[in-house]
This record gives structure tokens, C-alpha cells and sequence, in this order.
């Protein structure tokens, strides 16, 4: 007998796992993905504002290409990836920015609790 419905265990052949076999992996690169554009947008937004105000000059021009460079090849590499099929290099690429994003998003919102004082 000859049905259209995919096995129970959700693998068809060599392609991934579909329905909640999947998930985890997507939820991982989704979250990771919508860090690393947040993490994009903030720093495009601070070089932009150091253009705006002078404080990108020539000696430091040179560690804002490779900020945005890192930045740009995380965020790129990360969607390249996962359209080709490989989510765990995509999820290594898009920590590469999501990570310390986190870690940067964490301390600032103990600073905003905590309200330590530094004197």
C-alpha cells in the first residue's frame, strides 16, 4: 500500500527530519539569527553615529572594517548556511555575534536591577 504521509519517525529518504524533529534546531537559529541583526544594527548604528560626530578617524578605521566585516560575514554566513541545508554551521556562524550579544544585553539589564554604585 502506497501513501503520500511521511514515516512516523518524520525522515524521508536523506532529508532532514520534518515536524517537531526539527524545532529545536530552527528555535536555536531563529533566536540566534534575530540577536545577530540586532547585534548589526547596533554597531552599524554606533559607526554611524561615530561618522556623523568625528570620532571614526584614520587610526582607528582600520578596527571598524574588521567590526563590520565580522559582523556582516556572521550575520551572511549564517543565512548562507542555513539555505544550504547545514543549520549546525549556521548556528556556529550566527553565535560568532548572538553570543556576546547576549552576554553584552545580560549585563546591562543586571546594571539596569541591580543599580550598583561604583564609587
Amino acid at each position: 500500500m502506497v501513501t503520500d504521509e511521511p514515516p512516523a519517525d518524520g525522515v524521508v529518504g536523506d532529508r532532514e527530519p520534518e515536524g517537531p524533529a526539527r524545532r529545536p534546531w530552527r528555535r536555536t537559529h531563529l533566536a540566534f539569527r534575530a540577536c545577530s541583526w540586532l547585534v548589526a544594527l547596533v554597531v552599524v548604528g554606533f559607526f554611524l553615529i561615530g561618522l556623523g560626530d568625528g570620532t571614526i578617524a584614520a587610526f582607528n578605521a582600520g578596527i571598524w572594517f574588521v567590526l563590520l566585516a565580522v559582523t556582516a560575514t556572521s550575520v551572511w554566513g549564517g543565512h548562507a548556511l542555513h539555505a544550504h541545508g547545514r543549520p549546525g554551521l549556521a548556528i556556529l556562524a550566527l553565535a560568532v555575534t548572538a553570543v556576546p550579544g547576549i552576554i553584552a544585553a545580560l549585563f546591562v539589564l543586571l546594571l539596569l536591577v541591580l543599580q550598583p554604585q561604583w564609587n
